[in-house]
């Protein structure tokens, strides 16, 4: 079935969006641009295993560690000596509540939370590129046992309520892992557990990004374009076709920093936190390319909408992060309107470090995936995307991304 997802013209844009009017600071919103429309299929029935990867993906991944081709190995060998990817990984929950941060009689649970879902995650990744039973045996501990202990997510009732994040990036994990093992394993992933992971996923988490839809709009992009891709990734689980087409409708023209016209400016590659810090723009950048592959395996090209734009923001954020000072950079009109006051590229870690960016040059493993695609699949040219993955290569572990992407999509 073709969907053909329509974007009206900037002038109906200033009205919807409020996108194209000089703003209090007297700055022009960059990410609108007239006429524009994007033609995408949308899957009648999803491909399973196809949460990030698929059948195609494991058997190149055993033929890899089978025959030890670099470099593709050494991204294996990183992924099979980190701690959370061993069989014998000892659990620090479950937790029968779930949160970030801490305030009165919440202790900070978050890195033993994300270790753990990390290891269910970076397990079933193990079996499928060795065939151990023993890694699927501990990534399916996991999952049942959080299923079974979860009874709800929590915030600081003084803070801005940070569940929407967590989820985006702790769920999208489960989620993988449990895709993977209900078709690779499905004698360790029954039925009964698969409806308890799928259960606390509906009744928990599914909520709280339904939510974050729902609401006005309050967070930077990371936030949002988060939320897309664990909600896509959830809709393919579950093969809920509306959940999934609701996401790309997000991710295309959603009202929402972290939507793919809303966070990368189309001229420059500028990105809507690029004044913020080069942390967060990593986090928003990889969360976008985490759903383009999601959809990719099914389908749907969201890599090459609005003329590659993902690409152009990938790469303006390595081009500036590998130490050049010539990107261009002008003060941005956010959707919410509270986030339009930088005047220049990582203001604020500036800010906060006496004139000095010190988050720059501060790689994440989000950089194999695009290359993989624009430049593998698309013979397309990412100069400082490969510059990037010279000097970092291979891609290791991160708590909010998937991660090494050098074994898992570098082809």
């Amino acid at each position: 079935m073709r969907k053909n997802i329509i974007l009206l013209c900037a002038a109906c844009a200033c009205i919807a969006f409020g996108s194209c009017r000089e703003n209090e600071y007297g700055t022009v919103d960059l990410t609108m641009d007239d006429g524009q429309k994007a033609d995408v299929q949308i899957p009648t029935q999803f491909k399973h295993p196809g949460v990030l990867n698929d059948e195609a993906d494991f058997e190149r991944m055993r033929e890899i560690v089978t025959n030890h081709e670099e470099p593709y190995y050494a991204g294996y060998e990183k992924l099979a000596a980190d701690k959370r990817s061993k069989a014998d990984y000892q659990m620090n929950g479950p937790y029968t509540v779930l949160y970030t941060g801490s305030w009165d009689g919440h202790p900070d649970i978050q890195s033993y939370m994300c270790d753990d879902l990390s290891a269910a995650y970076q397990n079933a990744v193990m079996y499928a590129a060795t065939g151990d039973k023993a890694h699927a045996d501990k990534a399916v501990a996991i999952l049942a046992a959080y299923a079974g202990a979860v009874t709800g997510t929590a915030s600081d009732p003084n803070a801005t309520d940070g569940r929407p994040l967590f989820i985006a990036n702790y769920g999208a994990k489960i989620i993988y892992a449990t895709e993977l093992l209900r078709y690779e394993y499905p004698e360790g992933m029954t039925d009964e557990r698969f409806n308890a992971v799928c259960t606390m996923l509906k009744n928990h988490f599914i909520p709280v990004l339904d939510k974050f839809f729902a609401t006005d709009p309050y967070t930077n992009g990371n936030w949002g374009a988060g939320v897309c891709k664990a909600y896509m990734a959830a809709g393919i689980l579950f093969d809920d076709v509306e959940m999934y087409k609701k996401a790309v409708d997000f991710f295309l023209y959603g009202n929402d920093n972290g939507t793919i016209l809303k966070y990368i400016d189309g001229d420059t590659g500028q990105c809507q936190e690029s004044g913020r810090d080069q942390q967060h723009v990593q986090l928003g950048l990889g969360c976008l390319a985490g759903t383009c592959e999601l959809a990719y395996k099914q389908g749907t090209d969201l890599y090459g909408v609005f003329d590659n734009r993902l690409l152009k923001g990938y790469e303006y954020t390595a081009k500036y992060n590998l130490g050049n000072d010539d990107v261009p950079f002008k003060k941005w009109e956010d959707v919410t309107g509270k986030y339009c006051n930088w005047t220049e590229i990582s203001q604020e870690t500036k800010r906060e470090n006496g004139g000095v960016d010190t988050r720059r040059g501060q790689f994440r493993p989000i950089y194999e995936v695009v290359y993989n695609h624009y430049v593998g699949r698309k013979h397309l040219s990412m100069p400082y995307t490969e510059k990037v993955i010279g000097q970092n290569s291979p891609e290791g572990w991160n708590g909010d991304h998937f991660g090494f992407g050098t074994f898992l999509f570098t082809r």
